[in-house]
């Protein structure tokens, strides 16, 4: 008698999962539905049941990894809640580190990274944040709010990555651009940290990350204590 094989149904979730794992393995871009369907051993058309297109698949990958982001701790204390909360979000980015330059390259934010962001918006109102600080904040944060920046010296995201790899040490520059430009020479070398860092030494991504955090929160704390209105700022 003939045994019946038992297949894995093929879902939207199973799909997005594998599509991630693939992306985590290989880069984003070695994903097609070629190879997401070899994977899952089925046939490409196969997807089309369950993702539209490589763009709504982009989509789907993008609010499973956001789903991994730690909801907002029971804390009264916003600063506290908001800085864990992008702390985590930088972490899902460690892990998964294409999905900085997917977030990027969406024309539309998807579901679950508006829903993040709206809860954060909720964070702020309830430590007593008016709506017209919040939104300001929110434009000050950028991309920090999903943990990560748009570094001005960071090659590697130049080159279509992430820039969340162990970081080189620092290099000198060549003498001619020294020369022209001292102080970006002068911080370039001065950006060396703990051995003990978490990313070795170099100019550490996530020192650097987390210093801008506490900069901007710190600030972000005093403008809500004095009470500031964007129709009382300086002119």
């Amino acid at each position: 008698m003939a045994q019946t094989l038992h297949r894995t149904p093929l879902t939207r979730d199973r799909i997005l999962r594998a599509a991630v794992a693939l992306a985590d393995a290989a880069g984003i871009q070695s994903l097609s539905m070629r190879n997401l369907a070899q994977d899952l051993g089925v046939v490409p058309m196969a997807l089309y049941k369950h993702v539209a297109n490589k763009d709504e698949l982009l989509d789907g990958m993008i609010d499973v990894v956001v789903g991994e982001i730690d909801p907002p701790a029971q804390d009264t204390d916003w600063k506290h809640v908001v800085r864990l909360r992008i702390l985590s979000a930088r972490q899902m980015l460690r892990r998964h580190p294409w999905a900085a330059l997917a977030i990027e390259s969406r024309n539309m934010a998807t579901l679950a990274v508006l829903d993040y962001l709206d809860s954060m918006v909720a964070t702020l109102r309830a430590g007593g944040f008016s709506a017209d600080l919040a939104h300001h904040v929110m434009h000050a944060m950028g991309s920090r709010i999903l943990g990560f920046s748009q570094e001005l010296f960071d090659a590697s995201r130049r080159a279509g990555q992430t820039g969340t790899a162990e970081a080189d040490p620092p290099t000198a520059m060549p003498p001619e651009i020294a020369a022209r430009f001292p102080h970006l020479a002068e911080i370039a070398m001065a950006a060396s940290h703990d051995d003990a860092s978490v990313v070795g030494q170099g100019c550490d991504d996530q020192f650097e990350f987390e210093f801008a955090l506490d900069l901007l929160l710190d600030g972000i704390e005093r403008l809500q204590q004095q009470g500031w209105t964007s129709a009382h700022r300086p002119r």
